[in-house]
């Protein structure tokens, strides 16, 4: 009789759960967005790497800024890899005017693309390891450049959910 019981909680348990995946409100259920989901699978995708074993961070700078990317687990040699492979491509994209990733992954062009686009020679995008991952430095003495730079860090801030700072502070 016991074992029917657990047999029949855990299978009860099962279904419950199937049925929540099925439901079309699951995801606002579970407090994430479709937009929010999108944004992961689109990055996960566009990055080789899952959000959800790295950590991702953007810091406003009073010179600019950086994308930052850790691992999770400092054991992880593949993703370590994966990171630095993409922030070193991501620095290259950036320095040639090409923000098509951050496209792909938010759906829409991100604020201050334009501007970064036309004053990429007054930005620099520099590669940086860190402990755990990589950087991507970004510098820029222009103010309407060190705006859209602002803009992009906010907007990925937003968009990602970092809980990172929006206001710039010293480096």
């Amino acid at each position: 009789m016991k074992t029917l019981a657990a047999f029949l909680l855990c299978f009860g348990l099962q279904l419950a759960a199937q049925n929540m995946q099925s439901c079309p409100m699951h995801q606002e259920h579970s407090g994430k967005s479709t937009h929010q989901a999108d944004v992961e699978k689109n990055g996960d995708q566009a990055m080789g790497f899952p959000h959800d074993k790295t950590t991702h961070h953007f810091r406003l700078y009073e010179d600019g800024g950086a994308i930052e990317v850790t691992v999770n687990d400092q054991k992880d040699a593949t993703n370590l890899q994966a990171i630095r492979s993409h922030l070193t491509h991501i620095a290259m994209l950036f320095s040639n005017g090409d923000f098509a990733i951050p496209m792909f992954v938010h759906d829409q062009v991100p604020p201050g693309v334009s501007v970064m686009k036309e004053k990429r020679a007054v930005i620099s995008y520099q590669y940086e390891e860190v402990a755990g991952g990589a950087r991507v430095r970004i510098k820029t003495a222009d103010p309407a450049a060190l705006s859209a730079i602002y803009a992009f860090l906010r907007f990925q801030i937003e968009d990602h959910h970092t809980g990172d700072i929006l206001k710039a502070n010293g480096h």
